[in-house]
């Protein structure tokens, strides 16, 4: 059984913010990826889970950059997942550059979604096609929840657009990262980078639902929050730095 899993690349125009670093989103996209590379080795891919009417969705997850790679910058992904606790699923990741220093790391935790019902689904069977990692030592803690952050509230909407949506019908984990970015702002964005972002999927977005985002800046801390028909979607929070 592939304990771990890890994949080279180059990064590209396309993967990076104005500053020509690696965009927060793309990264989430690399780590989506692998994953999902990962669980095809295993016999557990999306399209054996939709054999049964099921789909891996994201449950939580926290990254932590040491620094942002910029265009032309190789950078190798490894992931490996670790026992089942519950119905979730974790996995982590280490990012290392070319000379094989870490650059970031991140701790997620994926559950199963029965895609007619869209309900969450327990482990059964998928739980035992995931290797014995208790070996492995793991980059950081449990992903966390997102704290409280008191301040003044930046109020907006948006609509789930065309592009916001994958293939599980709903807005895919890795566009809340740009939805933070665009509502801190140009300015912050162009002088400041996210040291952590932590991200807590409440529930998923639909298309046309009208999404409300509370976004809070203080002390370089941020936190933006999603609510759906009064209830909360997701979490988003972490600290910046600058650039």
């Amino acid at each position: 059984m592939m304990k771990t899993y890890e994949e080279t690349f180059v990064i590209r125009t396309r993967d990076c913010d104005m500053a020509g670093r690696w965009r927060i989103s793309a990264i989430l996209e690399a780590m989506q990826e692998a994953a999902g590379a990962h669980s095809y080795l295993l016999g557990c891919g999306r399209d054996e889970l939709l054999k049964q009417n099921t789909v891996w969705i994201l449950s939580r997850c926290e990254l932590h950059m040491e620094r942002y790679p910029a265009i032309g910058e190789k950078v190798t992904v490894h992931t490996f997942p670790m026992p089942t606790r519950l119905s979730f699923f974790p996995r982590y990741y280490i990012m290392t550059d070319e000379r094989g220093e870490m650059i970031g790391k991140a701790g997620t935790l994926w559950l199963l979604l029965d895609i007619e019902t869209r309900r969450m689904l327990p482990p059964g069977d998928i739980a035992r096609m995931i290797p014995d990692n208790r070996d492995l030592t793991v980059p950081m803690n449990f992903p966390a929840t997102v704290g409280q952050l008191q301040g003044e509230e930046f109020v907006s909407e948006h609509i789930p657009v065309y592009t916001d949506l994958d293939v599980n019908g709903h807005v895919n984990n890795t566009r809340y990262a740009d939805w933070l970015c665009n509502t801190l702002g140009i300015g912050m964005m162009t002088e400041s980078e996210p040291e952590s972002f932590i991200i807590n999927y409440n529930r998923e977005v639909l298309p046309d639902q009208r999404v409300t985002l509370h976004r809070i800046l203080k002390d370089r801390q941020y936190r933006l929050s999603g609510y759906v028909d009064g209830a909360i979607a997701f979490d988003i929070g972490g600290t910046l730095r600058a650039r």
